[in-house]
Parts: structure tokens; sequence; C-alpha cells
């Protein structure tokens, strides 16, 4: 049996006011994904968005779906 689990990962709102924008810096996704890895996580699938912030800003963000073997 599997157990699954959805995360919406995305940068700071300061970074998106400051810059205009924001994308997702990879060395903290990895630390993220390998974090979890940790725990037993495994990547299923990820989706990349686009999510407006404050109506003028946006950033970049990651829907990530992950599945363990349960105990």
């Amino acid at each position: 049996m599997k157990e699954y689990k959805v995360i919406i990962y995305q940068e700071s709102m300061l970074s998106s006011l400051f810059l205009g924008s924001a994308k997702v810096d990879p060395i903290k996704f990895s630390e993220f994904l390998n974090k979890h890895a940790q725990q037993g996580w495994r990547v299923v699938t990820t989706e990349k968005d686009m999510r407006r912030m404050l109506l003028f800003w946006n950033r970049e963000a990651y829907v990530v779906i992950m599945e363990k073997d349960r105990m």
C-alpha cells in the first residue's frame, strides 16, 4: 500500500517583491527534495506553476506529488 503527499514548493514573497518575480532556487529545491527522500518519500511527478501575488508580482512554484510505502 502506498501513501501520497502533495506539496507546493515556492520561493519567499520577499524575493518577488524586490525582484518583480521569483524563480525557484535549484539548490534550495534540491535540499527540499533530499530532506523528503531521507524520510522515504519519492517524487512521482511535478508541475510548474506561476502564481500571482499581490496583483502585480509573480512567483514560480512547483506542485510536487510524492509517494512512499506505508509501514
